[in-house]
């Protein structure tokens, strides 16, 4: 894919559109969901100026669609008994066990502070 810079925002949009059309085809409740965030998204920035906030915005576009599409590879590299799947199962273990962690030192502190 083309850096942000290249890809204007209607190229971003309707890229975004394409991607939710292949994730949840057709009227279903998470197709709708999906497109509806995306178009409000986007709809909050239609006016935007600042071309630095711009950029910044069709970088974390850009960055939505890299995210799903290692995701989707992931999902089929564990599918074939490839490393990538596992390595992400793995990660998000680690990541949900050190939110935990955290919910629970700030619940901590919340008890000790009252």
């Amino acid at each position: 894919m083309s850096a942000p810079t290249q890809r204007t925002s209607i190229q971003l949009y309707r890229d975004l559109l394409r991607l939710l059309a292949h994730i949840a085809p057709g009227t279903s409740p998470k197709s709708i969901a999906l497109r509806t965030t995306v178009r409000a998204q986007f709809e909050n920035s239609r006016n935007e100026e600042d071309p630095a906030k711009i950029e910044g915005l069709k970088a974390n576009a850009v960055r939505a669609l890299s995210n799903y599409m290692l995701y989707q590879g992931g999902v089929q590299d564990k599918k074939k008994g490839g490393k990538l799947g596992a390595a992400m199962d793995n990660y998000h273990e680690r990541s949900v066990q050190g939110m935990q962690r955290n919910g629970n030192d700030s619940d901590d502190k919340k008890g000790a502070a009252r």
